[in-house]
This record gives structure tokens, C-alpha cells and sequence, in this order.
């Protein structure tokens, strides 16, 4: 299964975070096209803000009109479909990730392999989309062209957190208005058993608190996250429990206790079936003595 969209959407596995290389303003006049580049190895953000910019990337082509962005992959060849008609000014941010990413359409069927799971975010841009909050935006990309010119050490932090609070604006923006429905569920569902993970949680008492079929509930984690709601909560206690092996000298009884376990010996069969080591086994490699 995999999350559709109505547009291609980029999604990278944070963190590592994204990282911004270079931000700028620029300006066409009717006539004039947007160079042409081949596996350049950077991303481009393109946010028009005056005219319309006619781009086309492999066999997708796009017009971005004023309010609206696109995100040029740093693997394909990209270049102008026809010439500026009017004057056109956009923003022209170019970015980099250490993280893994992947590119789906609408009409990909295959599975996403890039999900985000306790710890890790999903973290969704579409390729093309209009910023709501275009104001908000403008502030930020005018900051991050203000800290992109400064050679003092203060420059490179603004420039990133500036840059971070530009995706978490695209990547809140695509959720509360286009993002499919299961990730809000599937979403809804893991705070709501991260947050209780010690109590005992049914999937039926889990459709109670969110108001829907737990066969609904089911089906949406599977295709956000790849688990059922028992399989994510098993996955979290085992994580819970391992990092309190680790920093603590709590008896393996009470690390049962803690992470929902009413049985000692059913923790550490568990805990030796996900972990491939006892529970002390596993403290053990962590331990001087």
C-alpha cells in the first residue's frame, strides 16, 4: 500500500534534516528561460513570487505560477519548456540531504519504502504546491538570503533553523490540506499508544478514544507506518525497554513493569524474540562489569 497523492510528493526520512546550500533571489524578463542542468546533485526549490516559470524535468512538465513552488531533483536533467512571458521573480533555494528520500506520483502503485516510526519523521514536501501562508513564507526566505550573505559563524545556524522552519511550513501546509486521511488517523493512533504505552490497550478501546473502526484503524497504520496497532505498540514497549536497560539498574521485573508487561517471563521471552538476547544478556553489552 502506499499514502496517494494528486501530485508527486517528495519525502525524506528525518533526521538528518535536509540542509540548506544557498538561498536567492532572482529575476527574469519576458523572453528570458531558466538554464538548463543535468544531475547537478543539489535540489532546487523554485518559489515564484511575480510571473510564471515554465520548467520541465524528464517527461513532467509544470508551469509554477506566482505563489506557488517546485523542487527540481538533484538526479534528473532539468531546463525551460518555453521562455518567461512576463517578468518573473522567484526565490531560488538550493538544498541538500545526508538522509535517505524518495519521489512518488499518483499513478505509482508500488510500495513507500520510507516511513517514519518512533523515532524517525516522514517528513512530506509536494513537488508542486502554492504556499497559503505566503507572507510567513516570503519572511523566512527573505531571512534566509539575509543569512546566506553573512560570513560570520551565527550565519550558517540562522541559515539552517531558517531553512527547518521553511519545511515544517510546506510539510504542516500538505497535511492540514492535501495529505490522505489514513495519516492523520494512523498519526492520531501511534501518539495515542506512545503516550499510554505502559497501560493495556486494546484495539478496540483504541477505536473508542479516535471515534472509528478499529479495522479502520488498522488498515491506515499499516499503510502509514507498516504495522498494526499491537505490532506498532510491541515495537515501542521493546524500544522503552531497551533504553531502560541501558541507563538504569532497574531488576528486569520492573522494566517489565514499566514498558505494559503484567508477567515477568512473558517480557523476556518477548524481549529475547525481538532482541535476540535476554533482557541482562542485553544489558551485559552495555555494562564495565
Amino acid at each position: 500500500m502506499s499514502i496517494s497523492t494528486d501530485t508527486p510528493l517528495l519525502t525524506f526520512l528525518a533526521p538528518p534534516m535536509p540542509y540548506l546550500i544557498d538561498a536567492e533571489l532572482r529575476t527574469y524578463e519576458a523572453g528570458e528561460s531558466h538554464p538548463g542542468r543535468t544531475k547537478r546533485g543539489t535540489f532546487d526549490l523554485l518559489y515564484v513570487r511575480e510571473g510564471t516559470l515554465h520548467l520541465q524535468e524528464d517527461n513532467f512538465r509544470m508551469d509554477v505560477e506566482a505563489g506557488q513552488y517546485v523542487i527540481l531533483r538533484p538526479d534528473r536533467r532539468h531546463h525551460s519548456s518555453q521562455a518567461c512571458g512576463v517578468k518573473t521573480v522567484f526565490e531560488w533555494l538550493h538544498f541538500q540531504t545526508a538522509g535517505e528520500w524518495e519521489e512518488r506520483g499518483s499513478a505509482d502503485t508500488h510500495e513507500d519504502t520510507l516511513r517514519g516510526d518512533h523515532y524517525l519523521y516522514a517528513l512530506h514536501l509536494p513537488k508542486l504546491a502554492r504556499i497559503r501562508e505566503a507572507q510567513r513564507a516570503a519572511e523566512l526566505m527573505h531571512q534566509l538570503r539575509d543569512a546566506a550573505e553573512g560570513s560570520e559563524q551565527t550565519a550558517f545556524w540562522q541559515r539552517q533553523q531558517g531553512f527547518q522552519l521553511l519545511l515544517q511550513l510546506l510539510d504542516e501546509e500538505w497535511r492540514a490540506n492535501d495529505a490522505p486521511t489514513s495519516l492523520g488517523v494512523a498519526e492520531r493512533a501511534a501518539s495515542y499508544l506512545k503516550r499510554l504505552y505502559r497501560s493495556q490497550i486494546s484495539n478496540s478501546q483504541l477505536g473508542s478514544e479516535l471515534g472509528l473502526h478499529p479495522n479502520y484503524i488498522a488498515r491506515c497504520m499499516l499503510e502509514v507506518y507498516g504495522f498494526t496497532p499491537q505490532q506498532f505498540l510491541l515495537l515501542y514497549r521493546m524500544d522503552q525497554a531497551k533504553l531502560l536497560l541501558v541507563k538504569t539498574d532497574y531488576p528486569v521485573a520492573r522494566v517489565a513493569e514499566e514498558t505494559g508487561f503484567r508477567q515477568t517471563p512473558h517480557f523476556s521471552r518477548t524481549f529475547s524474540e525481538h532482541a535476540g538476547l535476554s533482557p541482562l544478556q542485553y544489558r551485559k553489552q552495555f555494562t564495565d562489569r
